[in-house]
């Protein structure tokens, strides 16, 4: 098959990415994009309906090697280094999956780095102290920060990008709820909870105080039931809306099923000074609650403090849950399209394996990640990376060094920058576009292709630009940048020192789709233009000679710049 075919639309992509913005026609004025365009005009306007793959849940026994362990661990962690990948390259794919399913401990809490806030020193956590709205801005800042640290300085295992998966489901937006120590409370429950038990974290995020501020579950009471979190619970985060087939009646609950959740959750409200969920019996809606048959007119009596578990119960009773699920882990770890090979040969037995395991998330994501469809070729390289993986993945891939702990302000400081990018890139980690999520897991038919626009694209080459530049980027003293012959040191002499063996090895590690003899031709002239191969061999053994002098560094150091700089140029770059 052809791997490459999908990066024919709308434009070859034998060279850097400029060809993808060569527009085949003018446009007209008003399809001019704007400052805030979300959906490029070369998105998709309607979703394949053939079999992608006819490859199912069956383990994998195919090769295992470098090309296998890239590809999983670049769905599994945000950048893959090149240690990491060879590393998992010389063990077992069983034992890559383990490790990948072994929860690390937990992170310290994140840190004061502020002389605004004032209630605790620098260097010591603010997340216990009582709320202060002059401190607010500060505190909701560090936690940006520190959340931003656990991406890059992650573990090999699937926490961080199961907790950013959590986050894009159970959707809070730390803006909107105004108090950062609820974000955290937030934050350490899906980590806590992220190789976990689905039903356990439904149960706990349900009554967290950052949940019921954002969908105003606090001022749900016995006489004016709130609406809010009772029906994204159905919609969003759980048994998922089906085709309407009557009147308020989405196939897998109704608007009567949204009533009777709003009344079960009444009751509860958040404690600004424990930093909890808390219930209060006079604000309870004391009713029997009627479901409609899509809960096979279930009913539930008043069991006050309890009695929301019951609903949650009932829910997770419903096979459409276990289906919603699934697609979603699906469609976070593989692909957009779930045609109906799909449905019927991954989703459903994946749904199955969920309800069997009482819905523990780590069996259904072993086996997935294990399967013949994962690791089916049509599956590799196509997924368009988020802003967090295409920034995170840069930073970690290309072995940047951010300031030591020592430095708290400096470090601090460099993940906040790295928040302002991304955000720019329209992710902005902590707070989604809205309680659906980034648009780029759920907005049909565009999907990932929302990530890439004539918004973002720019602004994702511009940072590599100022990364891969002689500058690099300058905050609080501190300087971060790519350093290309640091980074060629790592790889083995002989790598390091033939040209072509050299950019086969960084193509390795950035690029998840084999580049074609042409694109590879077009980059060995970048780094050597118009000069024979043994060029490059010369100037690298004269730089390992004498590695002070300014020039024979300089001389190696501008040729891999320039290479590096096109390599992030390709839209093979993008895609994960």
């Amino acid at each position: 098959m052809n791997r490459r075919a999908f990066l024919s639309k709308p434009a070859p992509l034998a060279k850097p990415l400029t060809a993808v913005l060569a527009q085949p026609a003018p446009p007209s004025p008003s399809d001019l994009p704007g400052d805030d365009e979300t959906i490029s005009r070369y998105a998709n306007n309607r979703l394949p309906t053939a079999a992608r793959s006819l490859a199912g849940l069956n383990p994998y026994t195919g090769a295992w090697g470098y090309p296998q362990a890239a590809h999983l661990l670049r769905r599994c962690l945000f950048g893959p280094t090149r240690a990491e990948i060879t590393t998992a390259a010389s063990q077992t794919l069983t034992q890559v999956v383990n490790g990948l399913l072994t929860a690390p401990a937990a992170p310290v809490a994140p840190l004061n780095v502020s002389a605004t806030d004032t209630s605790v020193p620098q260097g010591q956590t603010w997340t216990t102290q009582p709320f202060d709205q002059n401190f607010e801005g500060v505190r909701r800042s560090s936690l940006r920060a520190w959340w931003m640290g656990q991406l890059l300085d992650q573990s090999p295992t699937l926490v961080e990008k199961m907790t950013l998966f959590w986050h894009n489901h159970f959707v809070i937006e730390l803006g909107d709820i105004n108090d950062a120590r609820y974000g955290y409370h937030y934050c350490t429950l899906l980590r806590q909870h992220a190789l976990g038990n689905i039903r356990q974290l439904t149960e706990d995020i349900t009554v967290a105080p950052a949940m019921l501020r954002y969908l105003n579950g606090n001022q749900s009471t016995a006489t004016a039931p709130n609406e809010n979190y009772g029906r994204e619970l159905l919609e969003l985060f759980t048994v998922g809306k089906g085709p309407l087939i009557g009147p308020g009646n989405y196939t897998t609950y109704t608007e009567a099923d949204v009533q009777a959740a709003a009344k079960v959750l009444t009751g509860w409200r958040d404690n600004a000074t424990t930093i909890a969920g808390y219930y209060t019996a006079s604000r309870h809606n004391t009713t029997t609650k009627q479901f409609s048959a899509a809960f096979q007119n279930a009913t539930i009596s008043n069991l006050g403090d309890q009695e929301y578990k019951s609903l949650i119960n009932l829910i997770f009773a419903q096979q459409a849950t276990a289906e919603f699920l699934c697609r979603k882990l699906y469609r976070w770890f593989v692909y957009y399209v779930i045609d109906a090979t799909t449905e019927a040969q991954v989703i459903q037995p994946l749904a199955q394996l969920l309800i069997t395991n009482n819905y523990n998330v780590a069996p259904v994501l072993r086996v997935l990640l294990s399967s013949e469809h994962f690791f089916d070729a049509v599956n590799m390289g196509c997924v368009i990376k988020s802003p967090l993986d295409f920034t995170v993945g840069t930073c970690r891939q290309l072995q940047m060094v951010f300031p030591a702990a020592s430095n708290l302000v400096a470090q601090y400081g460099m993940w906040d920058y790295l928040n302002s990018v991304t955000n720019v890139q329209q992710q902005y980690l902590g707070d989604p576009p809205n309680v659906a999520g980034w648009a780029a897991y759920w907005q049909t038919p565009q999907y990932y292709e929302m990530w890439i626009n004539a918004v973002t694209l720019p602004r994702r080459n511009q940072l590599t630009d100022l990364f891969i530049s002689t500058n690099g980027y300058t905050r609080n003293s501190a300087n971060i940048k790519i350093k290309p012959v640091e980074l060629v040191l790592t790889l083995p002499p002989a790598t390091a020192s033939d040209p072509n063996l050299l950019i086969a090895e960084l193509a390795k590690l950035l690029l998840p789709i084999p580049l074609t003899a042409n694109q590879l031709t077009y980059l060995n002239d970048i780094l050597l233009p118009g000069l024979p191969d043994f060029e490059w061999t010369v100037e690298w053994q004269e730089y390992l000679a004498a590695p002070n002098n300014t020039a024979k560094k300089t001389a190696v150091e501008t040729k891999l710049r320039a290479l590096l700089r096109a390599m992030m140029g390709l839209a093979e770059y993008h895609l994960s």
